[in-house]
């Protein structure tokens, strides 16, 4: 019987945040979350959803002629038939990145996929669930995102990052979060403190104006 997932919905667009962003890419958001972050902006993916063949999926994301595939959520991880709908992507030739949590294993996750994974910070709420070993699967291609709301943000950020050495293991992705934080003071703090990460702001908020993080 053919593998199927829950899907919240898939889309094209640019993509708004990580070392793609600017880049058209195809979206596939499934559907569910173990997680409630205080500034969670896809709270509409926690339920509802469609059923959906991996097959059917692959369909419509060849249907838009991509190079580029992240699969999101929710947490994608949360359904473990994931795996292969990004292995089955990889086989075809797609660049495929996955946003997760940090909050589930990721050591089964295909190599060939580019790993964006979001630690949580204190102001998040869910900080207890980080699993700190999923830092020992992350390569050079892969990304840690912090998701940055207030100065102790911030100075965690900036702890762990020195903790488990992530500037010598990954990219390192610093974003504010949208009407808390502001842009161009968390901007100056990592120039005064000459951190090798990237700034980032989510530029689909930006351009149109999207409170729901498409």
């Amino acid at each position: 019987m053919e593998k199927s997932l829950k899907i919240t919905e898939i889309f094209y667009s640019l993509q708004g945040e990580s070392n793609t962003v600017g880049l058209p890419t195809v979206f596939i958001r499934l559907t569910g979350c173990p997680l409630r972050c205080s500034y969670c902006d896809t709270a509409y993916a926690f339920s509802g959803g469609e059923k959906q063949t991996i097959a059917s999926i692959i369909d419509q994301v060849d249907g838009f002629k991509a190079k580029y595939i992240t699969v999101t959520g929710g947490e994608p991880l949360a359904q473990p038939n994931s795996h292969e709908l990004m292995k089955r992507l990889l086989d075809k030739g797609y660049i495929v990145s996955l946003e997760t949590s940090g909050a589930i294993d990721v050591s089964l996750v295909d190599d060939r996929a580019v790993k964006v994974m979001d630690l949580k910070t204190p102001a998040s709420a869910e900080m207890d669930k980080n699993i700190y070993k999923n830092i020992e699967y992350l390569s050079e291609k892969d990304q840690v995102k912090f998701v940055i709301a207030d100065d102790k943000d911030y100075e965690w950020s900036k702890s762990i990052m020195q903790q488990y050495d992530l500037a010598n293991r990954c990219e390192i992705l610093f974003s504010p979060v949208m009407g808390d934080m502001n842009p161009r003071l968390l901007a100056e703090n990592i120039i005064n403190d000459n951190l090798p990460v990237r700034f980032q702001i989510q530029l689909h908020k930006y351009l149109w104006d999207d409170a729901q993080g498409k």
